[in-house]
């Protein structure tokens, strides 16, 4: 009873995620501090293996996983020491570069940015018969910012080696019904697109926009700020990277008011990685704003700043994507796992309420079906344009 994993970038959030498996394994309680769900399905931390792994960094590819998730230029916290036990044998490959390594990283110094590995790359094929030989549950995408491409290059590799896919980027594919129909075409659940932390700034953003808008209240503006110091900074300092970044951070706060009912007006709404830190390393700093009214037009005003270390952070709910999705696989749902991406991602398909994502995950965990999981088993070919339009009814409020 195993998920096997194939990581697609080994950076922080990958250190954080292989040491953080090995950290709760074994642990049987039924109730774990730190985790959301301590049994998914009947899948517990323990059952995560890492057994493929590619890079382009030239400190880790060549490196056994376990090693190579502490090379520079990562920066995360170290959870467990030795994490091998999760991913024996593992070696990291040396992946195609394409657009995965952007055009400011080579002029800052080796200590901060990636060191190109003059190795060959593997070719699609090498890649989808890795993936077929070790039989892989699911490719974990932890590409840069910006890597539209390389996505691309990854998804068609797992669409033929039969593998299905946590997209944890701003690069839009679950939640683009061309891509989520060719899972579907494919027999693969997908969960995307790009992950939200276990209390980050974007959670905290949702719950508060929701929170508000249920006790009658008009948000006027909602500001939301970030910083950091990790190599996931230093690449969106590059614009051209950032654009869809910015969109899905955002999506983030707009989602609560197309859900409510509330009209989203010009110049209201910012959310966005703002600044590069190094000193701050793997700490991410978020600023919230929030100015509205309350009764009578009473004015409110709402300021908080957030400091969580940024991959542990995302590490939290990627450990459960990976076993929702591979639950998910044996109960024959394919194409977006809505409910599983409305609770771990930024942009998924159909957004939700913070409250419904998490009944749509638990009721998963439980292995029963809903109005949302129903409808996309296998066997009754689910159309992803027309099923995205229909749930998409399901949670707005009329």
């Amino acid at each position: 009873m195993e998920i096997k994993v194939a990581v697609i970038g080994a950076g922080n959030c990958c250190k954080s995620l292989v040491e953080g498996v090995s950290f709760y394994s074994g642990n049987s309680a039924s109730r774990i501090p730190g985790l959301t769900f301590a049994e998914i399905g009947g899948y517990r931390c323990e059952h995560i293996k890492f057994v493929a792994a590619w890079d382009v960094d030239a400190r880790k590819v060549g490196q056994p996983l376990h090693v190579a998730i502490n090379q520079l230029p990562n920066c995360a916290m170290t959870i467990k020491s030795d994490a091998s036990d999760v991913c024996e044998n593992t070696i990291v490959r040396m992946g195609p570069v394409l657009d995965g390594v952007g055009p400011l990283m080579p002029s800052y110094t080796p200590s901060e940015t990636f060191i190109v590995s003059t190795q060959i790359p593997d070719s699609p094929e090498t890649i989808v018969r890795i993936l077929t030989e070790q039989k892989v549950d699911v490719i974990l995408n932890y590409l840069p910012v910006g890597s539209q491409l390389a996505t691309e290059f990854y998804m068609n590799c797992a669409l033929t080696a039969k593998v299905a896919v946590v997209n944890c980027i701003p690069v839009f594919i679950a939640s683009d019904p061309v891509w989520e129909q060719k899972f579907i075409n494919a027999g693969l659940p997908i969960i995307g697109d790009d992950m939200r932390s276990q209390f980050g700034a974007s959670i905290m953003s949702a719950v508060l926009q929701e929170l508000m808008f249920s006790r009658g209240i008009d948000v006027q503006v909602h500001y939301q700020d970030n910083i950091g110091g990790n190599t996931d900074f230093l690449n969106m300092q590059d614009k051209q990277r950032l654009v869809s970044k910015k969109i899905s951070k955002e999506n983030v706060i707009k989602q609560q008011n197309i859900i409510n009912g509330v009209e989203i007006k010009p110049n209201t709404i910012h959310a966005g990685p703002a600044s590069y830190f190094p000193a701050l390393g793997d700490n991410k700093r978020a600023h919230f704003l929030i100015k509205a009214e309350g009764f009578g037009g009473s004015p409110i005003e709402l300021t908080a700043d957030l400091s969580v270390q940024d991959s542990p952070n995302s590490a939290g709910v990627v450990i459960d994507a990976l076993r929702l999705i591979k639950v998910a696989r044996e109960m024959n749902i394919v194409g977006a796992l809505h409910g599983a991406s409305a609770f771990t991602q930024k942009t998924p398909p159909i957004d939700m309420s913070p409250s419904l994502a998490y009944q749509e995950v638990k009721n998963l965990a439980e292995r029963k079906f809903t109005t949302f999981t129903e409808v996309m088993v296998k066997d009754k070919n689910p159309n992803a344009e027309q099923l995205v339009k229909y749930f998409k009814s399901l949670v707005t409020r009329k």
